[in-house]
């Protein structure tokens, strides 16, 4: 459970478009996730701080790995108890009405487009994207989407989430260490998957955010972007993300250039994500 962000070393892959899909139907997935299976595809930094939390939480899970016999993951399993189980990749992925994975890249590429048949599930993105290293030394993302966004035109009936990229892993093994509420942005084309995720997230102990549609998934990864700066800074802190809530502007108003011109409603302003509150609420205006 080293304390470093999924895939820091990482590489360039092939840029890939797609359009917005309708929302895949599929009964096994409701908007209030009762505790199922979760597939932790990935047993390495990430994957070994996911699993056992989710398993003592109730969750049902099943790891998927390259080696599942290995030592390493026989270990892990056993330490995760709960009846978590090890299988194959794509196997643990057709088991679970959720694919949490925990892969970096380049890896990433072949093991998001050989699962299976994803239709109707929810796969929550959290990796680091495609990047490389300027000539300023600073890291440098190396695609014009976002990761979230490959792996969704890789998968086209699959409710891609982009999620928990913004968090350390030891906030994940224990999220009081970092000393206030850190949140996790959720992008995402699909309402119940972003509902899913949430709750998954402050079951944790996390606090969720509704970031909008996934192609935010870019501005989530830059964000994360610019909290590796000290990192690369040889820095000896680090930063955690979060947001604090205010209601300032819908108290005051806003003022900026262009606020009184006329604006275009968001395409889901009727059916917006619902995400559990886990931040004391904004104060009313009358305070």
């Amino acid at each position: 459970m080293l304390r470093i962000l999924t895939g820091i070393l990482v590489f360039i892959v092939p840029i890939v478009s797609f359009g917005q899909s309708d929302e895949p139907t599929n009964p096994k997935v409701k908007s209030q996730y009762s505790k199922g299976a979760i597939a932790v595809i990935g047993t390495g930094d990430m994957g070994d701080s996911f699993g056992p939390r989710l398993a003592a939480l109730g969750y049902q899970v099943i790891y998927g790995s390259r080696n599942p016999t290995s030592d390493k993951v026989k270990a892990l399993v056993a330490s995760t108890g709960h009846d978590a189980t090890a299988t194959t990749q794509k196997a643990a992925a057709q088991q679970a009405d959720v694919v949490l994975l925990a892969i970096p890249w380049p890896a990433m590429e072949a093991v998001a487009q050989n699962l299976g048949d994803l239709g109707g599930k929810v796969v929550i993105d959290m990796s680091w994207p495609p990047a490389d290293v300027a000539e300023d030394g600073y890291a440098q993302i190396t695609i014009e989407t976002s990761a979230a966004e490959l792996i969704q035109g890789w998968n086209p009936d699959a409710m891609v989430v982009k999620a928990f990229l913004t968090v350390w892993s030891h906030v994940i093994d224990e999220p009081p260490s970092a000393g206030g509420p850190v949140s996790i942005p959720i992008a995402s084309n699909y309402r119940h998957a972003k509902e899913i995720t949430g709750q998954i997230a402050a079951d944790l102990g996390l606090d969720p955010v509704d970031a909008g549609p996934l192609r935010f998934a870019r501005n989530i990864e830059a964000l994360t972007e610019l909290a590796l700066v000290p990192w690369y800074q040889g820095r000896e802190d680090l930063w955690n993300i979060y947001f604090q809530r205010s209601n300032f502007v819908a108290c005051n108003g806003y003022e900026g250039d262009g606020a009184d011109e006329e604006t275009t409603p968001i395409v889901d302003a009727g059916n917006l994500a619902v995400m559990p509150s886990t931040q004391a609420l904004a104060k009313s205006c009358a305070d």
